[in-house]
Parts: C-alpha cells; structure tokens; sequence
C-alpha cells in the first residue's frame, strides 16, 4: 500500500521496513539477491533521501533496471517496492509510468501470491492506475478486484462524516462544513512523509482560509504525542485525534498520508494516496473551485 502502512508498523523502530512491503511478505519465503539484484535493493533503501530531482532521475533508472532482470519473485518484490516510493511527492508522469510498467511487466511474469483478498501487489499497481492515471493493466483477476476495491473505497469515503475534537477541544463535524472546500488529510508524528507535506498545507491554510478553505488534519496518536509536535511547529490549522482509528477505518485508511478534498456541495473532488507537494495540493484545490 503506497503510503507507510499501520498494519505493518508496530512503531517507529519499523519505519525503514514500512516502505517496503513486498520485502516483508519476502521474509516468509528464504529470500536471495543476486549480484545484480543487491546494487538495486541499496538504491531502493536510500530513494528517499535523495534530492528531488536526481530522486527522479534515480527512480526512472531503477524502473529500467528491474525490467532487465530474469522473471521471478525478487523481480515483483523490487518492482512493488519502489512503486510505493515513486507515489511520494511528484516524480512527474514519465517516472509514474515506467514504474506502473515495470510493475505490471514483473506481475504478468511472476504473478503474486500471498492471502491478502486481493493480493497487494494488484492493489498497489491499481492505486497507480486509478489514482495517478498511468496506463497500466493486467488480465489477472486479482488486478479486477483490486480495481473495484478502490472503487468501494471511494464511495465510502464520499459517504464518511465524522465528528472529532482537535487539540484544544473544539469539535467539528466533516457534514457541518457544506459550503467550505474541506481538505481531509491523514497523518502522525513518527511519519516522514507526513512530516514534510505540513508546511505546505500551512502555507495554503494561510493563504485559502479566508476563501472558505479548512484543513483537518487527523492523527491516531494521543494528545500528549502531538501537541508538543504542533507548539513546536507552530502549525495552525485544526489537528483533531482519532485514538480509536474510528475514521481512519472509515476512510478506509491504511497508510499515510492520505488527503481528501471535498468541494463546497460536499463532493468527494480529489484525493491523494500519498505526500504531495503545494504544487499538486493546489491542482487538488482547483478541483474544488479553489484558485
């Protein structure tokens, strides 16, 4: 699942391990790299820390790379890892494509199996297609079935309200805010991603929350986790608590961050199943009616 997955971190100590899916359902399974395959894992692990534009540059090579390799189960597992790294930010469509490419190549090749209902693999490949609309598909029922679970997901989240307090006990109610442009957005303190995409979202509560735009930014940590984290950030719009992961469930949330801008009929307009920049929150915005 593209995003850090809080059914796999138990806590921050996992954080390096939550990128990489696949490599963990690879831990059942006695797992070894090749000469060619280790030189791919190590750039893999240090994506993240790279400058954006030779991150770019990076990610298109290693796409490249993985569609070299001999068909198998370390050529999926590689492919599935670095497409939940590429939805991070905004690589660009031409990066976004090549992975969703490779990935569907290594699963056609190698289809994945493990329990998951579907495979997490397709689901990862079908957030690609549905969400940052590469071209992509796959003949496997599987790649169907994750497609419609988006699909399900969506209505639900279209359907979600919820009412929560923010840190300094205000309450507010998502069905209350119909004539406001409503950006939902999932996140926690131990999240990088989540980390890096804040200052952006300050920097358009400032300049939209005269025009009717609201930010709820919902953590599943308790007050004692994040208040420290805000005073210290100096963050001013809303950050509510969802101790019990009631709307995380109900958002169908499973990895973060993850945004949802609802227009001012209420209307589910955009979402974002990853970190994004100002750049692309302001395209989510616009969709909204906000420019």
């Amino acid at each position: 699942m593209s995003g850090i997955s809080k059914k796999i971190y138990a806590g921050a100590c996992l954080l390096a391990a939550a990128f990489f899916p696949g490599m963990l359902r690879a831990q059942n399974r006695r797992i070894v790299w090749s000469d060619r395959e280790k030189p791919i894992l190590e750039q893999l692990r240090k994506l993240r820390s790279l400058p954006d534009d030779e991150r770019v540059r990076v990610t298109i090579t290693l796409a490249d790379q993985i569609r070299q390799l001999p068909a198998g189960p370390n050529r999926e597992t590689l492919a599935e890892s670095l497409a939940n790294l590429v939805t991070e930010g905004d690589p660009g469509p031409r990066a976004l494509q090549e992975v969703a490419t490779t990935l569907a190549d290594a699963l056609h090749d190698q289809p994945a199996g493990g329990t998951e209902q579907p495979a997490m693999p397709y689901i990862t490949l079908a957030q690609l297609v549905r969400y940052e609309h590469v071209r992509a598909s796959s003949d496997d029922p599987r790649f169907a079935a994750a497609m419609a679970k988006l699909e399900d997901d969506d209505r639900a989240r279209q359907n979600a309200d919820f009412t929560l307090s923010d840190l300094h006990g205000k309450s507010w109610r998502l069905g209350d805010l119909r004539g406001k442009v409503v950006l939902v957005n999932f996140w926690a303190t131990w999240c990088p991603p989540c980390r890096k995409e804040m200052p952006d979202l300050e920097t358009l509560y400032e300049r939209f929350g005269s025009k009717g735009l609201v930010i709820l930014a919902i953590s599943d940590e308790d007050a004692a986790k994040v208040s420290p984290f805000i005073a210290e950030r100096h963050f001013t719009y809303p950050i509510l608590l969802d101790p019990g992961r009631k709307v995380n469930e109900s958002f169908r949330v499973e990895g973060i961050p993850k945004s949802f801008v609802y227009d001012r009929e209420g209307k589910l307009v955009a979402e974002a199943i990853d970190m994004r920049t100002q750049r692309q929150f302001l395209e989510m915005l616009a969709r909204a009616g906000l420019d």
